[in-house]
């Protein structure tokens, strides 16, 4: 029978690779020069002092001299979670034929991944067109439905969905994207913890989910707490699977600015849903686009840009409003339309529709009652769910 991963590594080599990421002061960057100077780890070790000096720090080189004092029980903790994982727990070392060839192309690619996920999902990485979706972990009603519709929508134009699986956006952006049943990768997260843990712990579900149709990646060792700088790291592994960035929603100071700039640092596009000037969370998307990130209000945006245009969704045609035959779904949908996602007045909305008052006002009953439409303060209505954009 062949085994789920035909380039695995046994423990000696897994030991190797474990202890270099675990040498206090090497990381990413130090270790691909050690990797590019000398091979494989376990050549690495067996450099001399100044052999190491010539390629990294003082610090770096004496550091490499030691063993790690965890690298011992890391060792047996992650040949228990590869051997326990019945199939979908791997590691990916940089030397190993089936890292994502996106990865490498960046800055600092991880010397390790960790990885949860199917088999057949890992294999079908390579050919799947990623686009990352980001923003806000306290985002408004409209923003939150506003990631899920658009990953949906992505989703089921092919697109695979990659996300950091945090509140908020995250969150909504994977759940968007399994919606798609059909999708043989639909999402992706990538995550700033071990793969032994799940942050947050209310995500366990969720994170449950996205392991059994797509894959859950991390570059930190089992073990990893959810440290605050881990989570703007792992963004440029966000940006850096995908092939462009959307930022749903975003206040001035956020991760999800980090990842876009990431993106544009890796010559990635970044794509922006613009926001009321008035929203603080609406703030970092619109200086995105001051900046000269694209503005989209819908897929199509996306789906027309370079690198994107042989995707296609379908797009159904919104019915009349004037049309008595529509049924009720059919002039909810154009009351929607008619509303947009600004307040407005019912005497604005009546204008805009031509439709008299009883039944403009049984129309928007159903609405409510379904959640789709809010009132505010002053007679004012507005739209708070998004169909598929």
């Amino acid at each position: 029978m062949q085994p789920a991963n035909p380039h695995a590594l046994d423990s000696t080599e897994l030991g190797a690779w474990l202890r270099l990421q675990l040498t206090p002061g090497i990381g990413s960057v130090h270790g691909c020069r050690l990797l590019k100077a000398f091979g494989l780890p376990a050549a690495v070790f067996s450099q001399s002092l100044s052999a190491l000096r010539a390629v990294v720090p003082e610090r770096q080189a004496q550091a490499l001299m030691q063993t790690p004092a965890d690298l011992a029980p890391g060792l047996r903790a992650l040949l228990q979670w590869l051997d326990q994982g019945g199939g979908q727990h791997r590691l990916v070392t940089l030397g190993d034929p089936t890292y994502p060839a996106s990865l490498l192309d960046i800055y600092d690619p991880p010397l390790m991944l960790y990885v949860k996920g199917s088999d057949a999902a890992w294999q079908r990485l390579p050919q799947a067109p990623c686009m990352a979706i980001v923003g806000s972990r306290n985002p408004t009603p409209q923003g939150a439905d506003n990631a899920r519709a658009f990953a949906r929508s992505l989703a089921q134009a092919g697109l695979c969905i990659v996300s950091g699986m945090a509140l908020g956006v995250d969150a909504a952006a994977h759940r968007g994207a399994l919606d798609i049943l059909e999708s043989s990768l639909p999402t992706i997260a990538v995550v700033g913890t071990g793969l032994d843990r799940v942050y947050p712990a209310q995500h366990a579900a969720l994170a449950s989910a996205i392991a059994e149709r797509g894959l859950v990646l991390s570059e930190y060792p089992l073990g990893t707490a959810p440290l605050p700088a881990h989570f703007p790291r792992r963004n440029r592994l966000i940006s850096g699977l995908a092939r462009a960035t959307l930022v749903v929603e975003a206040a001035l100071q956020s991760g999800s600015l980090i990842t876009a700039q990431q993106a544009l640092e890796q010559g990635k596009d970044v794509f922006a849903i613009p926001g009321s000037i008035h929203s603080t969370q609406a703030r970092g998307c619109n200086a995105l686009i001051k900046q000269g990130a694209q503005l989209v209000d819908c897929v199509q945006d996306i789906l027309d840009a370079p690198g994107f245009q042989s995707m296609q969704v379908r797009q159904a045609s919104a019915p009349s409003l004037d049309d008595p035959s529509a049924d009720a779904s059919d002039a909810n949908t154009a009351l929607l339309d008619a509303l947009g996602f600004d307040p407005c007045s019912l005497e604005v909305l009546q204008s805009r529709t031509g439709w008299d008052t009883a039944r403009l006002q049984a129309q928007l009953m159903e609405l409510e009652l379904l959640g789709k439409v809010g009132r505010l303060p002053g007679g004012l209505l507005q739209r708070l769910g998004g169909d598929s954009p």
